[in-house]
This record gives C-alpha cells, sequence and structure tokens, in this order.
C-alpha cells in the first residue's frame, strides 16, 4: 500500500474507451467498429483495422471522477484529468489532457493519438487526476482502479494473451520442424507471443483438437489444451530467464512485453515468500551459478501447471469420465 504525503481524493475514477480510428497516408480515416473494443476485458484491439499499413490512431477516452475533486471547498486546486498511455517494451508515453464535459466536474472527454512505431505489441491505457496541493503543482491525486489494453497487433480485444495454435504437417512444413515429425506438438517460445505448432501428421490430432462438449474427445481436448499451456508457459519462463538484461553491478532486469510479464507471474510459485525483484536475483544466480538450478525445476513445473490450470482440467476430466461411465453402465 502507497502512503502518499498529501490528501488524496477517495472514490472511483473510472475510464473507457468509446472509439478508435487508425490512419494511413494517402487514406481516409478508418472508423473501427464496435468489434475492435470489449469494455468487459478492457481492451481495444487495433489489429481489427482493415488498413494494414496504418501508421497513427486515435482513441476517444472519457473519464469519470468524483465530484469532490472540483468542490471549491476541497484541498485540490487546478485540477485536471490526462489520459496516459505507456508502453515498456519501446518505453514510451503518450498523454492527453482530457476536457472537462460537465459543471459538476465528473464527467470528462478527450482524444488521445498512438503512433504505431510508438506501441511494440501492448500499451496500457489508464487515467490520472492531477492538481495543485498545498501549493505543490502536479500532484496525482486520483488514478483509474482500472486501466486499459491497446493492442496494435490483436484483433481480437481480450486481455489475456495465452498463445498462438498454427496446424502444419510437420514432415513436409519448414525445415526445422521437420526433425520434431514424431512430436505432436512443438512450442516456440521467441516470438512476440508464444506459438505451439500442431503436427497435423500425428494420427488423430485434427480430431482431439476440434472436439467440444463434455463428450470423451471433449474432455481429452480440455486436458490437451491445458498441457499445451502448461508447455507454453515452461518454455517462455526458461526463454526468460536465459535472455535477461543484466546491469553493470550485476542486477538481473525484467524484460519486456510477455516474457517479463510470465516471470512476474510465476516467479512468487518459483521463489516463494520473496519480492519480484529478489526472486529474480535467485532464479538469474542459480542458473548461472555451478548448483541451485537443477533444484528449481520441480518450483518451475509447479508454477507452470498452475498458471494452465493443470491441476483443475484434470480434476474436472476425471469427473468427466467417471460420469459418462456412470451413464454407460445404467
Amino acid at each position: 500500500m502507497k502512503v502518499f504525503p498529501y490528501p488524496r481524493l477517495r472514490g472511483a475514477v473510472s475510464l473507457r474507451v468509446d472509439s478508435a480510428r487508425v490512419k494511413a497516408p494517402g487514406q481516409p480515416r478508418e472508423q473501427l467498429d464496435s468489434r475492435s473494443r470489449s469494455v468487459v476485458e478492457r481492451v481495444v484491439a487495433l489489429g481489427v483495422a482493415e488498413t494494414e499499413d496504418w501508421e497513427a490512431a486515435a482513441l476517444t477516452v472519457s473519464a469519470t471522477i468524483p465530484s469532490k475533486a472540483t468542490a471549491p471547498e476541497g484541498p485540490w486546486s487546478e485540477v485536471v484529468v490526462v489520459a496516459v498511455l505507456t508502453d515498456r517494451t519501446t518505453n514510451t508515453r503518450v498523454t492527453s489532457v482530457l476536457a472537462r464535459e460537465t459543471e459538476d466536474g465528473r464527467d470528462w472527454h478527450g482524444e488521445l493519438q498512438v503512433l504505431r512505431s510508438d506501441v511494440f505489441d501492448r500499451a496500457v491505457l489508464t487515467v490520472q487526476v492531477i492538481a495543485t496541493v498545498d501549493g505543490v503543482p502536479g500532484r496525482i491525486v486520483g488514478e483509474a482502479a482500472e486501466d486499459w489494453v491497446v493492442d496494435v497487433r490483436g484483433d481480437v480485444p481480450t486481455r489475456e494473451q495465452s498463445f498462438d495454435i498454427k496446424e502444419v504437417g510437420f514432415a513436409k512444413g519448414p525445415r526445422w520442424l521437420q526433425s520434431f515429425s514424431e512430436a505432436p506438438w512443438i512450442v516456440n517460445a521467441s516470438g512476440a507471443v508464444p506459438t505451439v505448432h500442431i503436427n497435423t501428421d500425428f494420427e488423430g490430432m485434427a480430431d482431439v483438437l476440434g472436439a467440444e462438449g463434455r463428450g470423451p474427445e471433449g474432455l481429452v481436448n480440455a486436458m490437451l489444451i491445458s498441457q499445451m499451456a502448461a508447455e507454453v508457459w515452461t518454455a517462455v519462463f526458461h526463454s526468460a530467464i536465459g535472455d535477461l538484461e543484466i546491469e553493470d553491478d550485476g542486477t538481473p532486469l525484467f524484460p519486456h512485453g510477455w516474457q517479463g510479464e510470465v516471470l512476474r507471474e510465476m516467479l512468487p510459485d518459483v521463489v516463494p515468500e520473496r519480492t519480484l525483484e529478489d526472486a529474480l536475483r535467485e532464479v538469474h544466480r542459480r542458473r548461472v551459478g555451478a548448483t541451485g538450478w537443477t533444484e528449481l525445476q520441480p518450483r518451475i513445473q509447479y508454477a507452470a501447471m498452475r498458471r494452465a490450470e493443470v491441476p483443475r482440467v484434470f480434476s474436472e476430466t476425471v469427473r468427466g469420465l467417471e460420469k459418462l461411465k456412470r451413464e454407460d453402465e445404467a
């Protein structure tokens, strides 16, 4: 919990992305329809645009803040509401001051310009209430409890980035996959989003992946997807740990993008009861040191299985198969 040496707003600060449009050089602006936005997930997916070579996007943003922020008797003055977009991968921070819409000071509205080159994959959009407090300008007195994600690549507005699945026959597929012709799938964690390559030459694989419902095939499908997800988490964890940036004093840094988020998710289970920074240093020390790396492997596997919900899916699969068996015997 952060402690601030000045009064802060109490009450909810909310943020919404009302619309989005993109622009390519020499072409008219393309207004994206509602499919590009998910209010529930709080994600806008600019990859849904038909204009593939767009260079700039404009997001229409609205915010609601407590009316007490602009009350004359309040401890704040010169209140402004700012939309802030950040991308840690490109070290980009874009801001836009919103305009007050109502006299009570609750509703604010504005537009945020985003350059395609400023965002690698996904950026975080939030809103901050800034004011002068006790004569000191620029104090952040409130901010949105729930941010939005701006995805410049994806065409589905979903917050959870799991993994991409590509179906290909390994025997006659890309050369690097041909040596794995006897494997049902292979995980590649080197891209922006991890990819599971499904071997369509493997007998029955396509049927299992296409199965749905609570029948035997559907249960096996759920278990298979869960196992793939666990392998993705494990692969990305090892990939991220093996390619850390190290400061001059030997301190490892969290990588940007998907890999950094995986480490932040898994480290509390890999090295419990440590801060994220301490846990990262400990895992890095063990990996490059003479001992300790092997002992961490069960913890890494455990963390991956938890994130992929393997225990839950396995239990549901067992119960589902038992139910089907009882129905057959009845």
